[in-house]
């Protein structure tokens, strides 16, 4: 069997067990058991494939089958331009998420040596991201996983910013309260998904990634409103809170914002998709 057969049948296979992608997403399985760039599989196109490498190919074709996330099968992800470790300790970073990051380097741009913190870090895709974008900032990244924050970790040294993120295990702000820091943006893509909508999740998603990283405890906002009530004790004078909504989420967040005593400035971003992603209000002590 050539590689073409093989990337032929595995499109079929998937197809045929309803895979959306099909052909995207065989290539991309038949590349990561031959350990090939695109380029590179393509020169080897029409040679025999070794066996190993097919015994590899119809592994992760049947762990596609059976729904887990091509992100977690490969090991890494892409945000923002940079590749990210992933695998089922974390959240898979989403395009949608890129929003968030545009609006705090947005908000940071005069800033000389802007202090950032990363809540809920999970791979740390925004918290490396920031640092990468940002080579003046200093990242605060919490996660109460000390498992996520090992991905996390990984990741930094892969990008080269061990040194400017600082890893903090805990819930929301507490830990950079505990520190007794104080940051100039929190940013945060918390869990907005209601408990009552989990069965009505995809299964790679319902399956494979962290329930604590999709599922919020008690209704899609309550991180959200809690992080509200939180961020003043870490949030410096005019420093912005800066969060991650579900679609269709946006006027409940900014209602919370604007009912609670501190907030000011309170606007809304809309993804790529036209969905008002994220949610974003400059804290002022004395409003």
């Amino acid at each position: 069997m050539t590689v073409a057969e093989a990337w032929q049948a595995g499109r079929e296979h998937l197809a045929a067990q309803g895979i959306d992608e099909a052909a995207i997403t065989a290539e991309v399985l038949l590349r990561h058991s031959l350990n090939l760039s695109r380029a590179e599989l393509y020169l080897v196109w029409d040679r025999p494939i070794d066996h190993s490498g097919f015994d590899r190919y119809q592994a992760y074709l049947d762990d596609r089958v059976r729904g887990r996330p091509v992100a977690y099968i490969i090991g890494h992800r892409e945000f923002m331009g940079l590749d990210f470790l992933v695998d089922e300790r974390v959240l898979i970073p989403r395009p949608e998420t890129e929003t968030l990051v545009d609006f705090v380097l947005g908000v940071t741009a005069g800033q000389t040596a802007p202090r950032i913190a990363d809540v809920g870090t999970g791979c740390g895709a925004i918290a490396v991201s920031l640092a990468v974008a940002r080579p003046t900032a200093s990242l605060l990244a919490t996660d109460n996983s000390p498992d996520a924050l090992i991905v996390a970790r990984a990741n930094a040294a892969r990008h080269d910013v061990t040194d400017r993120v600082r890893f903090l295990l805990g819930d929301l702000v507490a830990p950079i309260a505990a520190a007794g820091d104080r940051v100039d943006v929190i940013a945060c893509n918390p869990p907005y998904v209601s408990p009552r909508e989990l069965a009505g999740l995809p299964r790679e998603i319902r399956d494979f990634e962290p329930t604590g990283a999709v599922i919020a405890p008690d209704h899609a906002e309550s991180v959200h409103a809690r992080l509200i009530l939180e961020a003043p004790a870490v949030l410096r004078p005019e420093g912005w809170l800066v969060m991650e909504v579900g679609a269709g989420q946006a006027s409940r967040v900014v209602e919370l914002l604007e009912t609670t005593i501190g907030y000011s400035a309170v606007q809304t971003r809309r993804d790529g998709l036209g969905w008002e992603r994220v949610v974003a209000a400059r804290f002022n002590p004395t409003s």
